[in-house]
């Protein structure tokens, strides 16, 4: 009979077959690259992803899946989501003359937006900032210049960025509006300032819109190479997965060609409807986050050693002037809260951790764990 290897010999072989052929076959940048981590929340207070906290009425929950009674999963979705279209350009006061590219999520918009550029093109957004732009961009073997904000408070540093605009000429630039991991709005006139100095296209991230008092929606009319991203995500939708891109329609048309067909499943587009057909529950719970966010900074203040920076958005960022953020982070953890650890991103957010609003109940639950941590 023959001799037949050991199973953990032939393990090991079919391991060492895989890793040659990732090498042979798979890009560099990818191979570079980490997987974006996403921990796992079960058993916590959930305040580390800057979702609404809460769920609708159960008047309004009745509604809803009698509304998706005579839906049809067994057919392809309306690919050009048309009603959906119109609905969301009434509900965000979308110039009439723009369009909609619409996406899996922001995450897929940013995705399509930097397929469509040439090979080698740099992309640029102010740093810190949200992952995604530059994880996305080193996928695609992109060029990627994060420009520093002003690390005493994470203003736009103008001067500096203006400068970076010039030497670079970015083919795409994202500007976070308000700023995420942050939380604040970039002052007006640099923003203006980027977008009169870029020859490129600049892409307005407005995801927390709802918890903001400005936008650039109105000035698409007025800046024919500006874009403005949002999702539903923030407002309460974060598990349809559902953004949009409105512009010109000579912008949008180009990234239509790489937006896969059938993107925007069937149930998202029934449920996204529904829900904006319900704008009045929407703003208030929108109203109830604003009302906590302003309780728990109030509260917070009251904290010895902490640095609290001002909010536009549905979470607060704040830096530990005594402690350690990953110990306070662990501790917290160990009695149930989940928030962000933004301390291993180092430089300027050394010691700084993210706490999304919650309900009165979730903040109570926080403050009570975080007054015992720091004493």
């Amino acid at each position: 009979m023959p001799t037949l290897d050991p199973p953990n010999t032939v393990f090991l072989a079919r391991v060492t077959d895989a890793m040659d052929s990732i090498s042979r076959l798979v890009r560099p940048e990818v191979r570079a690259l980490k997987a974006y981590h996403v921990p796992d929340s079960r058993g916590y207070v959930k305040l580390d992803a800057m979702e609404n906290p809460y769920t609708w009425p159960d008047s309004m929950v009745n509604e809803w899946l009698e509304a998706l009674r005579d839906t049809s999963p067994n057919r392809y979705p309306d690919p050009a989501c048309e009603e959906l279209k119109s609905a969301l350009k009434v509900a965000n006061d979308v110039p009439p003359e723009c369009e909609l590219l619409l996406g899996n999520g922001s995450d897929e918009i940013i995705q399509i937006l930097l397929m469509a550029l040439n090979p080698g093109a740099t992309v640029m957004a102010p740093e810190p900032t949200f992952v995604m732009y530059r994880q996305i961009a080193n996928s695609l073997g992109l060029n990627f210049v994060g420009v520093p904000l002003n690390p005493s408070d994470f203003s736009m540093d103008l001067v500096a960025f203006t400068e970076a605009v010039v030497e670079h000429d970015p083919a795409l630039i994202f500007l976070a509006y308000p700023n995420n991991p942050t939380a604040n709005l970039f002052d007006r006139q640099a923003m203006e300032a980027i977008l009169k100095t870029s020859r490129g296209l600049v892409v307005v991230d407005e995801a927390y819109a709802p918890y903001a008092s400005a936008s650039y929606m109105g000035s698409l009319r007025e800046f024919p190479r500006l874009l403005v991203m949002r999702t539903l995500s923030k407002l309460g939708l974060a598990g349809l997965r559902l953004g949009f891109l409105a512009g010109t329609p000579a912008w949008i048309n180009e990234f239509e060609k790489l937006r896969l067909p059938y993107n925007i499943n069937v149930l998202t587009q029934k449920s996204a409807l529904f829900a904006l057909s319900h704008q009045a529950t929407l703003d208030q719970q929108v109203a109830a986050i604003l009302s906590e966010r302003t309780r728990l900074m109030s509260l917070l203040q009251e904290i010895k050693g902490l640095h609290l920076f001002d909010s536009s958005t549905n979470f607060i960022l704040l830096r530990l002037e005594k402690h350690s953020a990953g110990v306070v982070f662990e501790q917290l953890k160990s009695q149930g809260v989940l928030i962000k650890n933004l301390d291993p991103q180092g430089g300027p957010l050394k010691g700084c951790l993210r706490v999304t609003v919650g309900t009165p109940e979730e903040n109570d639950r926080f403050l009570e764990a975080f007054r015992s941590i720091l004493g």
